[in-house]
């Protein structure tokens, strides 16, 4: 237990470090591996380190709150600007051409009505608790609003979400997030993914051996926002100096 404090221990915010490359595989890249791919699967490949198609679905205001949204999601705030993976954007696209994961649940809206009402509530929710905007407030405030969408219990509770399940919203955005992050083979580099199988393939299937090709894991420290939740020991007694922010989620 030591070890694994010790492993994910996050420098104070004075020590934010930023990387062309964060993760755990400094200097490998996926896309070097780009001349053992067939034509097709290096097209599709190194088509997504291109400029990102622009946002035609979401109204502007729109796309601005969900990109602090997505920033709190998957923060990148150990990447340079230049370096990070454009989500907003992606699942800009799905929704402007209509296309859907697969499925719809019943009790769920179409996607883009979703996306909408969800915004709208979120929104609304900083207004309550808050008396601003949700892109106006700092880190800890809207991870709070978004840490109550997780629970399935959103604080404040708003008429929005008597018409969605919040459950379903919040599964739609994280699998959303998750999927154009991971599609990217910066993304990749990240966590040491050895690209597309076919046509080489893999040699070393058995005992977690890195193929030929790979890196070892070495260890990294992600630099946290100074006011994440991530930073708060919620267990202690001592109450934080912005505790007032904290109830109802001990």
């Amino acid at each position: 237990m030591k070890r694994r404090r010790e492993l994910t221990r996050e420098p104070p915010a004075d020590e934010l470090v930023q990387r062309a490359q964060p993760g755990y595989y400094p200097g490998y890249s996926t896309l070097a591996q780009q001349d053992y791919w067939d034509d097709a699967t290096r097209k599709a490949v190194t088509s997504r380190t291109a400029s990102p198609p622009p946002i035609r679905f979401f109204a502007p205001d729109e796309a601005a709150l969900l990109q602090a949204v997505i920033d709190r999601l998957l923060p990148q705030d150990d990447r340079i600007p230049e370096r990070r993976i454009p989500i907003l954007p992606g699942i800009d696209e799905r929704l402007y051409k209509n296309e859907l994961n697969g499925f719809r649940y019943e009790d769920m809206p179409p996607d883009r009505d979703a996306y909408r009402l969800g915004l709208r509530a979120i929104d609304e929710m900083a207004q309550q608790r808050f008396q601003t905007q949700f892109l106006k407030l700092g880190t800890l405030p809207q991870e709070l609003i978004l840490k109550s969408l997780h629970q399935g219990a959103p604080d404040p509770a708003v008429r929005i979400w008597k018409r969605m399940p919040v459950r379903r919203f919040w599964a739609m955005l994280l699998e959303d997030c998750v999927t154009v992050y991971y599609a990217h083979p910066w993304a990749w580099d990240e966590i040491g993914f050895g690209g597309p199988a076919y046509p080489r393939g893999y040699l070393r299937l058995e005992n977690g051996l890195p193929e030929p090709w790979e890196t070892h894991e070495v260890r990294y420290v992600w630099s946290a926002p100074p006011d994440t939740l991530s930073d708060l020991d919620l267990t202690k007694q001592t109450r934080p100096a912005n505790s007032s922010l904290l109830e109802g989620i001990r």
